[in-house]
């Protein structure tokens, strides 16, 4: 299975823009910047992207981890909050914290910690991630 998205960029590192748009057409000319990336311009950015990918692959291998061991979740709520800090002449993802409330019946919270763990080291975005990645999980 292969995914694609595309980039577009017009201009300087700083005053330039672009646009970024995914085959699923879910993204379409979605606008980002310096300012969308390092000030509060409306748009996207790239590590906002990386926190949506790497909440959504991790609460749905959760997901499947639960269903494996017989539970069924009523809800699972997963925030990732990517850190962007410098690095030498650049900058660097140094870190996913992933934050996890959710509700499932019937599991004590032993259990819900070892599949969580499970979950986060097997989805394939905190494998692909070169990054300290933590998980807060509560079940509640």
């Amino acid at each position: 299975m292969i995914r694609k998205a595309t980039a577009v960029w017009k201009g300087t590192g700083r005053d330039g823009t672009g646009h970024l748009s995914s085959e699923s057409g879910v993204l379409a000319g979605t606008p980002y910047s310096f300012k969308t990336r390092f000030e509060n311009e409306k748009g996207t950015n790239p590590e906002e992207l990386i926190a949506a990918a790497h909440a959504g692959c991790f609460t749905m291998a959760l997901a499947f981890g639960l269903q494996m061991a017989g539970f069924t979740p009523d809800e699972l709520s997963t925030e990732a909050a990517v850190t962007l800090e410098p690095e030498g002449k650049g900058f660097k993802i140094s870190k996913s914290a992933l934050t996890l409330r959710a509700k499932v019946p019937n599991l004590d919270d032993a259990g819900f910690a070892k599949i969580a763990g499970e979950a986060e080291k097997n989805c394939p975005v905190s494998k692909v991630l070169n990054a300290a990645i933590t998980l807060d999980a509560k079940l509640g």
